[in-house]
């Protein structure tokens, strides 16, 4: 099979690890995730991950509102790495090599995070999944996935999400909401459009780094992307 990319950078939030639960870690939806990441890793792709961890706790969320942001931000770090580790968990139960790396030291659990060996872990053929952030507080998860999949030379980043794209509007509040094919980074940002937050599509836009925004629940879509298909929303250029 002709693969359009053979290196990328895959954004999950922690809310696709819930399922239809209203909180923590569905075991199946990982295990779903799990075969479906299985399935490109065989066609020898490789792959860096990042999780974030808003099913468990979210610096900016409701819980958070009397915390000092500081702290609530490291306690969202700390729920990345819960995250990671179910994931690699997941993904080493089905024969996938999988190496955990946080931005915030905690060696009895995970590497810390250096970037060489990082990529030697991918040129091993190891899935690289990547905790606790940035490791700075004030910068989001999807901030993480731009900064890493630069550091890791990253073709795309992949950010998989439970819409099947970027719409004008939310299509689950409008019915009129319009489906993008393509956008571009610029009008991602003039029109405010919620794809990822500002930081992370100026990274992307520097450093030319094309996002696809897709249904992490449509069964194949991962597979079908790197093979070449259109699936869900392309912001470039």
């Amino acid at each position: 099979m002709n693969l359009k990319y053979n290196r990328i950078l895959l954004k999950l939030s922690g809310e696709a690890l819930m399922g239809e639960q209203n909180y923590g870690i569905d075991g199946d939806v990982v295990k779903f995730i799990a075969q479906e990441i299985k399935e490109v890793y065989d066609l020898g792709v490789s792959i860096g991950i990042v999780v974030g961890g808003g099913n468990i706790f979210r610096g900016v969320s409701e819980s958070a509102k009397d915390m000092d942001r500081v702290s609530a931000d490291y306690m969202g770090m700390l729920a990345t790495v819960i995250n990671s580790l179910a994931l690699q968990n997941a993904l080493e139960n089905i024969g996938v090599p999988t190496r955990v790396q946080t931005a915030i030291e905690m060696r009895q659990i995970a590497e810390p995070y250096i970037r060489r060996r990082a990529m030697r872990h991918l040129e091993k053929g190891r899935v690289v999944i990547f905790g606790a952030g940035t490791g700075n507080p004030y910068f989001t998860t999807d901030t993480t996935a731009t900064l890493r999949a630069s550091e890791i030379n990253a073709e795309v980043v992949l950010k998989a999400t439970k819409v099947d794209g970027v719409y004008t509007s939310d299509p689950k509040k409008d019915l009129n909401a319009v489906k993008f094919d393509t956008v571009t980074y610029l009008d991602v940002l003039n029109r405010n459009l919620k794809v990822m937050d500002s930081t992370a599509i100026s990274m992307c836009m520097d450093n030319k780094i094309p996002i696809i925004v897709f249904d992490l629940y449509g069964k194949g879509n991962l597979k079908k992307i790197i093979s070449g298909e259109k699936i869900g929303t392309i912001v470039e250029g």
